[in-house]
């Protein structure tokens, strides 16, 4: 399942650099600032603005950066303006990648992007040559003393799509607007909020030997290094 892939651990470990955590701290303000402007700047009115901010506390981001990024993105505060693009194509070993960037300049990113799929021995498709392979999905890990069966049979109500262990801890995955009850579901079961995302998860995975990935794993890295750049999501598993 994508995003719970050896390469979701390999980004877990990168974001604990401090390098990395400012720029993980980058990436969240520029999509504070777009949600914020899609939205509005009121987080009681705007879930997905609300999710952003709790995970700014969960990286432990100084909140002043948080309201500064809302203001940017209502208007209060003059700030550049990014639009949201998604990217798709073969990387390395034809795996599928999902690539989502916030952009000040469209033709830069596109140009970078092809540069470093076409270096790496990958090729940037046209929309839609992968997409299919992949659904937007929420993704919930928590932490706690519940099996997989036990929270399994308590969210046999709500729209999820499954539910995994992974690292000792549980994850969930749903519709993306199943993704507040039953992170409410899960905190009245006792367990801890680890990570709430929205995710482009793979319907199948494709597995590499441990050589071939490496090879990936530097693509993927690169991407991921690219400033423009998000979030990548692939069907490696």
């Amino acid at each position: 399942m994508a995003g719970h892939s050896k390469w979701k651990q390999i980004k877990h470990k990168k974001a604990k650099n401090d390098t990395k955590r400012g720029q993980e701290f980058t990436r969240l303000i520029k999509e504070i600032t777009v949600v914020a402007r899609a939205g509005g700047g009121d987080p009681a009115g705007n879930a997905h603005l609300r999710l952003l901010l709790e995970k700014s506390k969960e990286i432990n981001m100084p909140q002043d950066n948080a309201l500064r990024a809302i203001k940017r993105g209502t208007g209060e505060l003059p700030g550049v303006n990014y639009d949201p693009m998604s990217y798709e194509g073969y990387g390395p070993q034809g795996i599928a990648v999902m690539v989502d960037t916030l952009t000040d300049n469209k033709n830069r990113t596109v140009a970078e992007l092809r540069r470093i799929f076409s270096h790496k021995g990958g090729n940037l498709g046209e929309t839609g040559s992968v997409q299919w392979m992949f659904e937007k999905k929420g993704v919930i890990k928590a932490s706690g003393t519940k099996s997989e069966d036990a929270v399994l049979e308590a969210l046999l109500d709500y729209d999820i799509a499954d539910v995994t262990t992974e690292d000792g801890m549980i994850v969930v995955t749903c519709e993306t607007k199943a993704l507040d009850p039953i992170k409410q579901a899960l905190t009245a079961m006792g367990l801890i909020i680890k990570e709430v995302t929205v995710e482009w998860v793979p319907k199948n995975t494709v597995p590499l030997s441990d050589e071939q990935s490496e090879k990936v794993y530097d693509f993927l890295n690169e991407l991921d290094d690219q400033e423009d750049v998000q979030n990548v999501y692939t069907n490696l598993a």
